[in-house]
């Protein structure tokens, strides 16, 4: 009898268990929201592409309208190449509103600063205005109007106004094509973060007038078939620079995503296969862009927006 009553509690106790839903059986049932699943996915692809990348890549990966931020060595110092040109367009802009620098005013150019790398060098004796030499440092990255218009702002007024703005980690130490500062190590330098960071401060025109903001954007949106372009369609603006050395790539920018725009900053170094100039960067760039693509495409349940059937 005993033993009966025993058995009945125990089966009472069972089906109480079965009826009442317990913390065990409701975890990961209830809160799981789909979109940080996508988003763990997303991180999880570029980690692993950027992990086996024969080299050391860093990037900044961030969702401009939210501030979601995807990241790996991002405080992490690397050899700009190029992409240090944004720190001078970004001076001469400024120095263009406090009334230095007179952006349409030609002058003919300093050939004793005229270096491989881009049209200029080939040219005899060119009169250019310093928006036209931003133009060419941006557009074809020409090294010549780099240098012009590094001596026409000056090197230290760069690395003051970086400063300002946050960039601690920015450095413009030599001009281009200066192959003995290279080897005493005067590298430019930057990290993602802060090529990040600038990249926004041309977006919002951070520090810049309305005229200003729209000259340098229009200058960075001139179509160029970088990395960052991996994937993107030509209908479909990006602002960005990129640069490359020997084992060095890098790229940094926004894609205008319609209703998702992003930052993408990648920086590699050490890297070993110089014949292939851009692989360190496409596939995190493609990742990227499908990912805030699809984001900017679908419900929050994940269904095509665009879609015509019910």
């Amino acid at each position: 009898m005993i033993r009966l009553i025993g058995l009945v509690r125990l089966l009472a106790v069972g089906w109480v268990a079965v009826l009442t839903p317990t913390a065990s059986v409701a975890t990961g049932q209830e809160s799981t929201n789909l979109a940080d699943v996508l988003r763990a996915k997303f991180a999880s692809a570029l980690e692993a592409n950027a992990r086996q990348t024969d080299g050391v890549v860093g990037y900044v990966v961030i969702d401009v309208e939210s501030g979601d931020r995807f990241a790996r060595l991002d405080g992490t110092q690397f050899p700009t190449a190029s992409t240090i040109k944004l720190a001078v367009l970004y001076e001469l802009l400024k120095q263009a509103d406090e009334g230095r620098v007179a952006l349409e005013a030609a002058t003919p150019m300093d050939r004793a600063r005229a270096v491989p790398g881009g049209l200029l060098y080939e040219l005899t004796n060119p009169s250019l205005s310093p928006r036209d030499l931003a133009v060419a440092m941006i557009l074809q990255s020409d090294n010549t109007a780099t240098n012009v218009l590094i001596d026409r702002v000056g090197m230290a007024a760069v690395n003051r106004r970086m400063a300002a703005l946050g960039l601690a980690h920015t450095e413009l130490r030599r001009h281009m094509i200066d192959l003995e500062a290279a080897r005493r190590g005067d590298e430019n330098v930057s990290t993602p973060a802060d090529l990040a960071r600038l990249v926004l401060a041309f977006h919002r025109g951070e520090g810049l007038s309305a005229r200003s903001k729209a000259i340098g954007l229009e200058i960075l949106q001139k179509y160029k078939q970088t990395p960052i372009r991996t994937g993107v369609p030509s209908e479909i603006a990006v602002a960005s620079k990129s640069g490359e050395l020997e084992g060095v790539r890098a790229d940094a920018g926004i894609v205008y995503v319609p209703g998702r725009p992003y930052v993408f900053v990648a920086m590699a170094t050490f890297l070993r296969n110089e014949l292939e100039p851009s692989g360190a960067l496409d596939q995190l760039a493609r990742l990227s862009y499908e990912y805030f693509n699809r984001r900017a495409t679908v419900s929050k349940y994940g269904r095509q927006l665009g879609a015509t059937y019910r």
